[in-house]
């Protein structure tokens, strides 16, 4: 099975990166799931929780808003402010 490669990043720092099975976020267009072989996009995320799926273990980062590009199996999501407490290291 294939894997989505992760990028979130704040405004001064790189917070996350890594493979993930699914990636969920809030758009201004509603919530948005993407899964490996998605269709390229670009998001204009809300505030809220991004959820990133690894091997059968959930994280997930409070955002302040910002984007979500997806282009294949890679995704990358940029936010001004990112709190990434929930999220492994």
């Amino acid at each position: 099975m294939s894997t989505l490669q992760v990028e979130l990043v704040a405004a001064d720092r790189k917070v996350w990166e890594g493979e993930a099975d699914m990636v969920l976020a809030r758009t201004v267009d509603g919530e948005l799931g993407i899964l490996p072989g998605h269709t390229p996009l670009l998001g204009i995320l809300v505030e809220g929780d991004v959820r990133i799926r690894t091997a059968g273990s959930d994280a997930s980062a409070r955002i302040d808003g910002g984007f979500l590009s997806v282009d294949r199996d890679k995704v990358i999501i940029v936010a001004e402010a990112v709190d990434a407490s929930q999220i492994p290291a």
